[in-house]
């Protein structure tokens, strides 16, 4: 178990079924399918977390840690966990057309080194395919310093991931 070290709250952006984490100076993680665990994939370098939802703003919290954390408490229906890493020390989640109106901590606060993320989903059921002016959708996103390791899927159990993973 560890102490956080911070923690950040605040609405991301979502352009067709997605946001990102990135690091400008350089690739954040190894190639991975979208149909691999149907929450998380990586593409030329950039970790995309697949949201239900079209278009919209969905809740992200972001929490900081030095060591491995117990999981998120909550009913999390889908949770991954997935290595980074942070070219520049400016590893963050990020919208993909439109800028967030408050910055989250910077997951890579140990600088340029390799992370763990652990990136939890609930409600991408509720309004999936949809553009809802409500909030149908949290996220959270444990960050650590650890060395590469393989993609972890901890917990699947909605039907827009599965149907993610079908395709």
């Amino acid at each position: 178990m560890s102490d956080e070290v911070e923690r950040g709250n605040g609405l991301v952006p979502v352009q067709y079924h997605q946001f990102d984490i990135s690091d400008e100076d350089g690739p954040a993680g190894a190639a991975l399918e979208r149909e691999h665990n149907g929450l998380v994939r990586v593409a030329d370098g950039t970790i995309t977390v697949m949201t239900g939802i079209h278009t919209g703003d969905v809740d992200v919290t972001v929490t900081l840690h030095e060591a491995l954390p117990a999981p998120g408490s909550g009913d999390w229906q889908e949770i991954v966990e997935i290595s980074a890493h942070a070219a520049s020390g400016e590893l963050t989640v990020r919208g993909i057309m439109d800028d967030l109106d408050e910055e989250l901590p910077v997951l890579s606060f140990n600088g340029p080194v390799g992370y763990r993320l652990r990136i939890h989903a609930r409600g991408r059921d509720t309004a999936a395919d949809l553009a809802p002016d409500e909030v149908t959708e949290w996220y959270l996103i444990q960050a650590w310093p650890a060395p590469t390791q393989e993609v972890t899927v901890l917990r699947q159990s909605d039907t827009y991931g599965a149907s993610v993973r079908a395709h």
